[in-house]
């Protein structure tokens, strides 16, 4: 027990409140000190946060494994690059309408596959996205631009502002992130949020206990697809085109490795786990031939030695457990 007081574990408000002042001293001073290349590279960092936090919904409050979330991100994206560019709608007036879209799409193709566990689950959406990718490049009523995409997206303002610049683009990711993990923080928190992680520890006990199962595990993927959505409207904005190229599947894989290394279910745990994913290419350019392959063996030597992530949720119960279980 004295391990765990000294990292922190048992009593960790205090430590905890001045690291989250620490982190958003950081961000908001990061913009002014770094070069415009690293403020970009802090831009994707909030961005694949963004969609890790989507993911972690269905995959580490719920357990259900989806191959798939570049979809919702696709989808996001798209309907914000057609709407803006044919009917010059502003686009972060499409923030809602994106999410809404994604949310819809999600609540649509994952209500026939919903029962499915396991593996089948993770190969319908794996599926899923490929599918949503293929429709995408076959320009369906010329609305897609086809393997070109869509061009011309106008640049995002707010109050008059226009959005343009890497440190402009960087504030607007990180807020959306701020916001979407403080209401994720606060789902954890309910009825809701202990329901999804009853479901994901054991499904048929939670439904013998009268959980809803099948209307939460729908309630999570629309959740998750759309903080995706939010996500690709904010890419869309930021790249002013979008294409099929930047949803295959590896994106799909790159998010899903961003829940696993953070750890599951755990909010700070998926933003760094980002962070990782991000930077790691970063760090090994100089090899870039090499690079996944280092990627490969960090994965693995995580999953080997920090099953549960390298920043684990602590949830309420271990923490009673280990505070009943210390010596006075």
């Amino acid at each position: 027990m004295r391990r765990f007081r000294r990292w922190g574990l048992l009593s960790s408000k205090p430590l905890g409140l001045a690291f989250l002042a620490l982190a958003l001293g950081f961000l908001v001073s990061f913009p002014f000190w770094a070069s415009r290349y690293w403020v970009d590279v802090g831009f994707y960092v909030g961005l694949y946060a963004l969609l890790g936090l989507g993911l972690n919904v269905i995959l580490g409050e719920v357990g259900l494994f989806n191959l798939g979330h570049a979809a919702f991100w696709a989808i996001g994206a798209y309907v914000t690059a057609i709407l803006n560019t044919r009917f010059g709608v502003p686009t972060l007036a499409l923030l809602p309408v994106s999410a809404l879209a994604a949310a819809l799409c999600a609540w649509l193709v994952s209500s026939p596959i919903i029962h499915l566990r396991g593996d089948y689950l993770c190969i319908v959406t794996i599926a899923l996205g490929e599918i949503v990718r293929l429709v995408l490049i076959n320009n369906p009523g010329g609305l897609t631009g086809g393997p070109n995409g869509v061009v011309g997206i106008s640049r995002p303002a707010l109050l008059g502002h226009v959005i343009r610049t890497p440190t402009d683009f960087f504030f607007l990711v990180w807020a959306v992130v701020a916001l979407c993990a403080l209401a994720l923080w606060q789902l954890q928190r309910s009825r809701v949020g202990r329901a999804w992680n009853y479901i994901r520890e054991d499904e048929i006990a939670a439904e013998a206990m009268g959980v809803d199962v099948r209307a939460l595990k729908l309630l999570a993927f629309v959740i998750g697809a759309a903080i995706a959505g939010l996500a690709g409207n904010i890419f869309a904005a930021k790249m002013r085109m979008v294409s099929p190229d930047s949803f295959t599947f590896l994106e799909s894989c790159l998010m899903f490795c961003i829940v696993l290394l953070g750890g599951m279910g755990s909010i700070p745990g998926t933003i760094f786990g980002a962070l990782l994913v991000v930077l790691f290419p970063e760090v090994f350019r100089p090899v870039a031939q090499y690079r996944m392959l280092f990627f490969g063996l960090a994965l693995a030597a995580t999953m080997y030695f920090r099953p549960g992530g390298l920043w684990p949720r602590r949830r309420a119960a271990e923490l009673l457990f280990l505070k009943r279980a210390s010596p006075p």
